[in-house]
Protein backbone atom coordinates (compact mmCIF):
# COMPACT_ATOMS: atom_id res chain seq x y z
CA UNK A 1 0.00 0.00 0.00
CA UNK A 2 3.12 2.61 1.00
CA UNK A 3 4.49 1.72 -2.45
CA UNK A 4 1.17 2.47 -4.19
CA UNK A 5 0.91 6.07 -2.26
CA UNK A 6 4.26 6.70 -3.09
CA UNK A 7 3.87 5.82 -6.62
CA UNK A 8 0.75 7.77 -7.04
CA UNK A 9 2.40 11.08 -5.11
CA UNK A 10 5.39 11.19 -7.80
CA UNK A 11 3.14 10.64 -10.65
CA UNK A 12 0.59 14.01 -9.39
CA UNK A 13 4.27 15.50 -8.93
CA UNK A 14 5.42 15.16 -12.15
CA UNK A 15 2.24 16.25 -13.98
CA UNK A 16 2.43 19.31 -11.69
CA UNK A 17 5.66 19.51 -12.80
CA UNK A 18 5.61 19.82 -16.06
CA UNK A 19 1.67 21.33 -16.52
CA UNK A 20 1.84 22.58 -19.91
CA UNK A 21 -0.06 26.05 -20.58
CA UNK A 22 -0.88 27.34 -24.10
CA UNK A 23 1.77 28.79 -26.75
CA UNK A 24 -0.54 31.73 -26.77
CA UNK A 25 -0.62 32.40 -22.55
CA UNK A 26 3.39 31.26 -22.58
CA UNK A 27 3.87 34.46 -25.29
CA UNK A 28 2.07 36.43 -22.19
CA UNK A 29 4.34 35.61 -19.84
CA UNK A 30 7.41 35.88 -21.21
CA UNK A 31 5.75 39.64 -23.16
CA UNK A 32 5.23 40.39 -18.99
CA UNK A 33 8.82 39.56 -18.21
CA UNK A 34 10.13 41.30 -20.88
CA UNK A 35 8.45 44.40 -20.51
CA UNK A 36 8.79 44.40 -16.77
CA UNK A 37 12.58 44.13 -16.82
CA UNK A 38 12.45 40.69 -15.61
CA UNK A 39 16.83 40.24 -16.07
CA UNK A 40 16.71 42.76 -12.76
CA UNK A 41 13.87 40.89 -10.88
CA UNK A 42 14.41 39.96 -6.90
CA UNK A 43 13.44 36.81 -8.30
CA UNK A 44 13.58 35.96 -11.92
CA UNK A 45 12.11 33.01 -13.75
CA UNK A 46 14.10 30.43 -15.50
CA UNK A 47 12.49 30.49 -18.84
CA UNK A 48 14.14 27.28 -20.29
CA UNK A 49 12.77 25.62 -16.60
CA UNK A 50 8.65 24.47 -16.97
CA UNK A 51 6.15 27.43 -16.81
CA UNK A 52 4.76 25.84 -13.10
CA UNK A 53 8.01 26.21 -11.97
CA UNK A 54 7.89 30.13 -12.63
CA UNK A 55 8.10 32.08 -8.90
CA UNK A 56 4.93 33.65 -8.45
CA UNK A 57 2.71 32.39 -11.35
CA UNK A 58 -0.22 29.41 -10.67
CA UNK A 59 -1.29 27.15 -13.24
CA UNK A 60 -4.47 25.41 -12.91
CA UNK A 61 -5.77 22.90 -15.37
CA UNK A 62 -2.61 23.91 -17.76
CA UNK A 63 -4.45 27.74 -17.28
CA UNK A 64 -2.57 30.83 -16.08
CA UNK A 65 -4.88 31.70 -12.65
CA UNK A 66 -2.32 33.93 -10.80
CA UNK A 67 0.46 36.32 -11.02
CA UNK A 68 1.69 36.97 -7.66
CA UNK A 69 4.88 38.93 -7.93
CA UNK A 70 4.75 41.83 -5.05
CA UNK A 71 7.89 43.38 -3.88
CA UNK A 72 10.53 42.32 -6.63
CA UNK A 73 11.70 45.06 -8.78
CA UNK A 74 9.23 44.88 -11.32
CA UNK A 75 9.95 48.16 -13.78
CA UNK A 76 8.38 49.19 -16.25
CA UNK A 77 4.86 49.02 -17.90
CA UNK A 78 1.74 46.59 -17.97
CA UNK A 79 1.44 45.21 -21.57
CA UNK A 80 -1.77 45.06 -22.65
CA UNK A 81 -1.46 41.74 -23.25
CA UNK A 82 -1.98 40.83 -19.71
CA UNK A 83 -5.45 40.83 -20.21
CA UNK A 84 -5.52 38.51 -22.59
CA UNK A 85 -5.11 35.79 -19.69
CA UNK A 86 -8.46 35.63 -19.78
CA UNK A 87 -8.62 32.84 -16.54
CA UNK A 88 -6.66 34.71 -13.81
CA UNK A 89 -8.11 34.78 -10.57
CA UNK A 90 -5.59 37.46 -8.84
CA UNK A 91 -3.33 39.77 -10.02
CA UNK A 92 -0.68 40.98 -7.23
CA UNK A 93 2.06 43.28 -8.10
CA UNK A 94 2.38 44.81 -4.82
CA UNK A 95 5.20 47.39 -4.10
CA UNK A 96 7.38 47.31 -6.93
CA UNK A 97 8.19 50.39 -9.77
CA UNK A 98 5.27 49.90 -12.56
CA UNK A 99 4.85 53.03 -14.43
CA UNK A 100 2.45 54.02 -17.33
CA UNK A 101 -1.21 53.56 -16.86
CA UNK A 102 -3.79 50.60 -16.23
CA UNK A 103 -4.17 49.01 -19.59
CA UNK A 104 -8.03 49.94 -20.39
CA UNK A 105 -8.62 46.27 -21.62
CA UNK A 106 -8.25 44.85 -17.98
CA UNK A 107 -11.61 44.54 -17.64
CA UNK A 108 -10.95 41.47 -20.11
CA UNK A 109 -9.70 40.06 -16.93
CA UNK A 110 -13.32 38.47 -16.26
CA UNK A 111 -12.55 35.91 -13.78
CA UNK A 112 -9.91 38.36 -11.64
CA UNK A 113 -11.11 38.39 -8.04
CA UNK A 114 -8.34 40.09 -6.78
CA UNK A 115 -6.64 43.41 -8.86
CA UNK A 116 -3.47 44.85 -6.21
CA UNK A 117 -1.40 47.42 -8.18
CA UNK A 118 -0.39 49.13 -4.92
CA UNK A 119 2.47 50.77 -4.14
CA UNK A 120 3.83 51.20 -7.54
CA UNK A 121 4.24 54.48 -9.51
CA UNK A 122 1.21 53.90 -11.86
CA UNK A 123 -0.37 56.91 -13.20
CA UNK A 124 -3.83 58.14 -15.63
CA UNK A 125 -7.08 56.81 -14.30
CA UNK A 126 -8.81 53.89 -12.94
CA UNK A 127 -10.20 52.27 -16.12
CA UNK A 128 -14.19 52.13 -16.77
CA UNK A 129 -13.69 49.00 -17.66
CA UNK A 130 -12.82 47.60 -14.26
CA UNK A 131 -16.70 47.62 -13.91
CA UNK A 132 -17.29 45.04 -16.03
CA UNK A 133 -15.01 42.19 -13.63
CA UNK A 134 -18.17 40.76 -11.92
CA UNK A 135 -15.83 38.64 -9.84
CA UNK A 136 -14.06 41.10 -8.62
CA UNK A 137 -13.61 41.07 -4.89
CA UNK A 138 -10.48 43.26 -3.98
CA UNK A 139 -9.41 46.47 -6.20
CA UNK A 140 -6.68 47.29 -4.79
CA UNK A 141 -4.43 50.86 -5.94
CA UNK A 142 -3.38 52.80 -2.85
CA UNK A 143 -0.40 54.70 -3.37
CA UNK A 144 0.21 55.60 -6.90
CA UNK A 145 -0.01 58.48 -9.13
CA UNK A 146 -3.60 57.89 -9.71
CA UNK A 147 -5.89 60.62 -11.29
CA UNK A 148 -9.50 61.25 -12.67
CA UNK A 149 -12.66 59.88 -10.98
CA UNK A 150 -13.46 56.78 -9.64
CA UNK A 151 -15.63 55.15 -12.57
CA UNK A 152 -19.47 55.99 -12.10
CA UNK A 153 -20.92 52.32 -12.37
CA UNK A 154 -18.27 50.84 -9.74
CA UNK A 155 -21.50 50.07 -8.13
CA UNK A 156 -22.10 47.15 -10.51
CA UNK A 157 -19.38 45.20 -8.87
CA UNK A 158 -21.50 43.36 -6.63
CA UNK A 159 -19.04 41.10 -4.71
CA UNK A 160 -16.73 43.78 -3.76
CA UNK A 161 -15.11 43.72 0.01
CA UNK A 162 -12.38 46.18 -0.51
CA UNK A 163 -11.48 49.50 -2.42
CA UNK A 164 -8.72 50.90 -1.46
CA UNK A 165 -6.88 53.44 -3.12
CA UNK A 166 -5.82 56.31 -0.69
CA UNK A 167 -2.97 58.35 -1.04
CA UNK A 168 -3.20 58.98 -5.35
CA UNK A 169 -4.62 61.85 -7.07
CA UNK A 170 -7.67 60.70 -7.74
CA UNK A 171 -10.75 63.69 -7.31
CA UNK A 172 -14.55 63.94 -8.36
CA UNK A 173 -17.72 63.49 -6.18
CA UNK A 174 -18.10 59.57 -4.82
CA UNK A 175 -20.14 58.13 -7.05
CA UNK A 176 -23.63 57.41 -6.71
CA UNK A 177 -23.45 53.89 -7.53
CA UNK A 178 -21.05 53.12 -4.75
CA UNK A 179 -23.68 53.18 -2.21
CA UNK A 180 -24.71 50.03 -3.82
CA UNK A 181 -22.20 48.15 -2.54
CA UNK A 182 -23.77 45.73 0.45
CA UNK A 183 -21.13 43.55 0.57
CA UNK A 184 -18.34 46.32 0.67
CA UNK A 185 -16.43 46.02 4.49
CA UNK A 186 -13.43 48.45 3.59
CA UNK A 187 -13.56 51.53 1.61
CA UNK A 188 -10.43 53.57 1.78
CA UNK A 189 -10.47 56.83 -0.10
CA UNK A 190 -8.06 58.83 1.88
CA UNK A 191 -5.20 61.44 0.86
CA UNK A 192 -7.19 62.43 -2.26
CA UNK A 193 -8.97 65.07 -3.65
CA UNK A 194 -12.88 64.05 -3.57
CA UNK A 195 -15.60 66.26 -3.03
CA UNK A 196 -18.84 66.64 -2.51
CA UNK A 197 -20.89 64.98 0.36
CA UNK A 198 -21.66 61.82 1.79
CA UNK A 199 -25.05 60.62 0.93
CA UNK A 200 -27.53 59.33 3.29
CA UNK A 201 -27.73 56.11 1.12
CA UNK A 202 -23.99 55.21 2.62
CA UNK A 203 -26.26 53.58 5.61
CA UNK A 204 -27.53 50.70 3.18
CA UNK A 205 -23.59 49.60 3.31
CA UNK A 206 -24.44 47.33 6.00
CA UNK A 207 -21.27 45.70 5.60
CA UNK A 208 -18.88 48.22 6.18
CA UNK A 209 -16.50 47.78 9.15
CA UNK A 210 -13.77 50.40 8.16
CA UNK A 211 -14.20 53.87 6.38
CA UNK A 212 -11.42 56.15 5.70
CA UNK A 213 -11.87 59.19 3.95
CA UNK A 214 -9.21 61.73 5.36
CA UNK A 215 -7.27 64.65 3.83
CA UNK A 216 -9.94 65.35 1.14
CA UNK A 217 -12.18 67.97 0.36
CA UNK A 218 -15.39 66.53 1.39
CA UNK A 219 -18.04 68.68 3.09
CA UNK A 220 -21.53 68.65 3.93
CA UNK A 221 -23.17 66.68 7.10
CA UNK A 222 -22.30 63.55 8.38
CA UNK A 223 -25.90 61.57 7.53
CA UNK A 224 -27.34 60.71 11.07
CA UNK A 225 -28.66 57.57 9.43
CA UNK A 226 -24.95 56.11 9.96
CA UNK A 227 -25.71 55.11 13.36
CA UNK A 228 -27.29 52.00 11.48
CA UNK A 229 -24.00 50.84 10.33
CA UNK A 230 -24.06 48.33 12.85
CA UNK A 231 -21.06 46.25 11.55
CA UNK A 232 -18.83 50.13 11.30
CA UNK A 233 -16.29 50.04 13.68
CA UNK A 234 -13.41 52.36 12.09
CA UNK A 235 -14.32 55.77 10.61
CA UNK A 236 -11.39 58.82 9.94
CA UNK A 237 -13.06 61.77 7.75
CA UNK A 238 -10.78 64.11 9.56
CA UNK A 239 -9.55 67.08 7.43
CA UNK A 240 -12.32 67.33 5.03
CA UNK A 241 -14.83 70.29 5.33
CA UNK A 242 -17.46 68.46 6.65
CA UNK A 243 -20.07 70.58 9.15
CA UNK A 244 -23.00 70.49 11.30
CA UNK A 245 -23.12 68.00 14.24
CA UNK A 246 -21.84 64.62 14.38
CA UNK A 247 -24.19 61.48 15.72
CA UNK A 248 -22.43 60.77 19.39
CA UNK A 249 -22.38 57.64 18.29
CA UNK A 250 -20.34 57.71 15.33
CA UNK A 251 -17.83 60.22 17.04
CA UNK A 252 -16.70 56.77 19.40
CA UNK A 253 -15.95 55.21 16.72
CA UNK A 254 -12.27 53.74 16.53
CA UNK A 255 -9.96 56.42 14.39
CA UNK A 256 -12.41 59.16 14.79
CA UNK A 257 -11.23 62.56 14.41
CA UNK A 258 -13.77 65.88 14.62
CA UNK A 259 -10.85 67.96 12.91
CA UNK A 260 -11.70 69.75 9.98
CA UNK A 261 -10.26 72.20 7.66
CA UNK A 262 -12.25 75.34 6.35
CA UNK A 263 -11.53 77.42 3.15
CA UNK A 264 -8.72 79.45 4.43
CA UNK A 265 -7.01 76.30 5.82
CA UNK A 266 -7.54 77.00 9.27
CA UNK A 267 -8.48 73.49 11.31
CA UNK A 268 -11.67 73.41 13.16
CA UNK A 269 -13.49 71.64 15.47
CA UNK A 270 -16.83 69.85 14.89
CA UNK A 271 -19.42 69.44 17.10
CA UNK A 272 -20.87 66.47 18.45
CA UNK A 273 -24.83 66.20 18.95
CA UNK A 274 -26.23 65.43 22.65
CA UNK A 275 -29.01 63.63 20.98
CA UNK A 276 -29.77 60.07 20.22
CA UNK A 277 -31.87 59.50 17.18
CA UNK A 278 -31.92 59.61 13.63
CA UNK A 279 -32.52 62.67 11.17
CA UNK A 280 -34.79 62.75 8.37
CA UNK A 281 -32.73 61.81 5.39
CA UNK A 282 -31.41 64.40 2.94
CA UNK A 283 -31.98 64.62 -0.54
Amino acid sequence: MKNIITLFLTVAFSISSFANISNRENKILLKFYKETNGSQWKVKWDLNAPVSTWYGVRIQDDKVVAITLMNNNLVGKLPVEIADLENLEELNLFKNQLSGEIPENIGDLKNLKELNLSFNKLTGSIPNSVCKIGNLNKLILFMNNLSGELPSQIGSLKELEIISVFNNDLSGEIPVSLYELKNLKYLMLSSNKFSGKISWNISNMDSLESLSLFDNKLEGQIPFNMTKMKNLKNMNISYNSFSGLVPKEIAKLDDFNLTMVNEFGIAFQLEVSKDRGVLAADE
